[in-house]
Parts: C-alpha cells; sequence; structure tokens
C-alpha cells in the first residue's frame, strides 16, 4: 500500500471480472514473498491441487495448480531473454556489423529490482549471446550495488520509498538463479548458499566467487536526484521521455563512464573510437508515474509529454471508475513472521473461497 503510483493502481482496480480479486497489503514490497512462495510450493506439491470432474458419462481427475507471474517464476526471465536478443540484433544492425562478429559484444544497462531481467539477460548470455557486462541500475535500497562492491549480500533493514518505487527491494530473489550460473549450475554449493541466506538474511561471497561475480556484472546506485536529473536531460538531449525506472538505468550509464549526454564541468568526453558499446534497457512508460515526472520536468514538462506522448489506449483509464481492493492490515504490534502467516491464511482463504481451488 503507497509504493505504486495512482496510474499504477488504476491499472488492477479498474478489472472487473470474477475471476481477480485485487489485494493489497501494510509493508515494504518484499514483505508479501514468503506467502506467495509458500503458497504456490504447496500448491505444486499438494494431492489437493487435483479437481474430481464427474459427468454422466464419465469421472475424470484434472489438475489445478496456481502460477506466479513475477520473476520468481522461470517463465518471466525466459521471456525476458527475447529482449536481450531482440536489443542485440537492433545494435549491431545501427553499428553495421554482422550478428555474431567476434570483435564486437555490447554492455547493457537495466533497472534493477528482484534481479529478474538481469537474470533473463544472464541466461541469453549463457546461450551465447555476444554480451560483455550486464550493468544493474539501482536506487538507495542498493543490495545488488553493495554485492558486487563487496561481496556481502546483506538485506537492509528497511525499505526506503522512492521515486522509482518498482525497483525498491530489499532482498533480490533472482540473485539465486545468478550465482547458479556463475558456478556453472553447482546445485549443492548454490542450495547451502541460499539456506544460509533463509537463516540469517546475509551471505559472504569469498574473494573468488566475488571477483568472478564482477567479471560479469558492474552497478551503480542512484539517488532520486540524480534521477530527476537523468530524465531532465534524457528530455533536453535526446528528445526522450524516459520513465523513473529507465532514468536510473539512464544515470547509472553515465556513473559507470557510458557516455549518453553532453560532458559537464570537467567531465572528459569519452572517444568513440574507444567507448565500448552500450545498450540501455527501457522497462516502463511515463504514463504511470506522473507525480515522479512532474517532480523531475515540472508541471509543463508533464504537460507536454501528455499532449506528445501519452498513450492514448492509457488515457481510457484515467477516468474509470475503480472498485476497492482488500486491505492486509499489519497490526503495529505483530512481528514480520506473524503478520506473514496471518497474510498467507487470507490469501488461502481467497483463494479456497472465490476460486474453488484448495492449496496445502
Amino acid at each position: 500500500k503507497g509504493q505504486i503510483s495512482d496510474f499504477q493502481r488504476k491499472q488492477l482496480t479498474t478489472v472487473c471480472s470474477d475471476s481477480v480479486e485485487v489485494v493489497t497489503f501494510e509493508g515494504g514490497g518484499d514483505d508479501m514473498d514468503l506467502p506467495i512462495k509458500n503458497i504456490l510450493a504447496s500448491s505444486s506439491s499438494s494431492s489437493s491441487s487435483f479437481e474430481v470432474v464427474e459427468s454422466k458419462t464419465k469421472t475424470t481427475s484434472r489438475r489445478r495448480r496456481l502460477c506466479g507471474v513475477n520473476s520468481y517464476n522461470i517463465g518471466r526471465p525466459l521471456a525476458q531473454m527475447i529482449h536481450f536478443i531482440w536489443t542485440y540484433l537492433r545494435v549491431v544492425e545501427q553499428i553495421g556489423v554482422e550478428p555474431g562478429n567476434p570483435d564486437i559484444t555490447i554492455d547493457i544497462v537495466i533497472p534493477t529490482g528482484a534481479m529478474g531481467n538481469i537474470a533473463g539477460g544472464y541466461m541469453a548470455k549463457q546461450m551465447g549471446l555476444p554480451i560483455n557486462y550486464l550493468c544493474a541500475g539501482v536506487n538507495v535500497n542498493d543490495i545488488t550495488h553493495r554485492v558486487l562492491e563487496t561481496g556481502k549480500f546483506y538485506r537492509s533493514n528497511e525499505m526506503i520509498k522512492t521515486m522509482s518505487d518498482a525497483i525498491n527491494v530489499q532482498m533480490p530473489y533472482n540473485f539465486e538463479r545468478l550465482l547458479f550460473y556463475l558456478t556453472g549450475q553447482n546445485h549443492g554449493l548454490v542450495n547451502g548458499w541460499m539456506k544460509t541466506v533463509d537463516s540469517t538474511n546475509k551471505l559472504d561471497l569469498d574473494k573468488t566467487w566475488h571477483e568472478k561475480l564482477r567479471q560479469e556484472f558492474r552497478s551503480a546506485r542512484i539517488t532520486d536526484e540524480e534521477m530527476c536529473n537523468a530524465m531532465k536531460r534524457a528530455r533536453d538531449e535526446l528528445s526522450f521521455f524516459a520513465d523513473p525506472h529507465t532514468s536510473v538505468a539512464l544515470s547509472a550509464a553515465e556513473k559507470l563512464g557510458y557516455r549518453l549526454f553532453q560532458p559537464l564541468g570537467d567531465e572528459e568526453e569519452s572517444s568513440i573510437d574507444t567507448a565500448p558499446v552500450v545498450a540501455i534497457m527501457a522497462t516502463a512508460s511515463p504514463c504511470k508515474f506522473e507525480e515522479t515526472v512532474t517532480a523531475a520536468l515540472g508541471k509543463d514538462g508533464w504537460d507536454d509529454y501528455f499532449e506528445k506522448s501519452f498513450p492514448e489506449n492509457a488515457k481510457d483509464l484515467l477516468d474509470t471508475e475503480e472498485m476497492p481492493p482488500t486491505l492486509y492490515r499489519w497490526d503495529k504490534d505483530m512481528s514480520l513472521d506473524d503478520v506473514q502467516k496471518v497474510w498467507e491464511h487470507h490469501s488461502r482463504e481467497i483463494i479456497r473461497t472465490k476460486f474453488d481451488c484448495q492449496v496445502g
């Protein structure tokens, strides 16, 4: 609750269907992960996920399983692999070289929260896509940056609200996938690491694995002020309206030395002959973030965007009536463990009563 924009909320609360139940919860963006993980795990393993269907002629059983569509589902990064392949093909097309040229690799900068998108990129690289560095642009919820800098994967004590709220993450669950491929698919080693994370909320990579991680990935930590500056410069210098998360990636690219904008002050301009080829992943539309775009570009900037670039089909959503969501409260005398158990129970009841599906 309160962690997404008004437009994002309306994308959920304007869906009128008996097959949809919208729920909001009090807490940080990671706090619902464990209840969802438990429900999905029990759905896939429980015999109660079979439904008996009777007719006049026969009785059959039909499997009914729940499925998550966030990046904890392997289907999400698998689909995102296509974005990286498409990006590589467009980049080599623009610079005039043949795909697969062994002398050309590209670096890609990605707005990064739960690490699902960057996991898709790494999976594509494992399959042979000529990517050099995958670079994570993160906000001040910076666990990804910290582990790349120090080898310490430590959950922070609190979620800090930022203007790039979709990448506000304390514990990116796709880090496990990166480690899996980094170690050559060493199940036992990664399983041991993740058990340590589950029990302590931290992991210390030794020097060898930390260095291997840094050979594949780079990162930069971006403040709200830096993000807003990048959004303004993208509009002014590139004639491009960027959303807050893409602006994090743009600012991260600058901080990592990829010169996208005109040099400021005593900054040195990179030589076009020596600068690496880089692509920036734009991962959302500015139409969903009026408050942040207005803060960065001013009201006139938002009005200019709304007039010139706001998607026509998105305008229909602005005046659509909303249905109030179900609220999962967090009584402040309850611990996170206790409230997660309550939320899990409520979710199971919704699944059982509304969708006639018993799990666990």
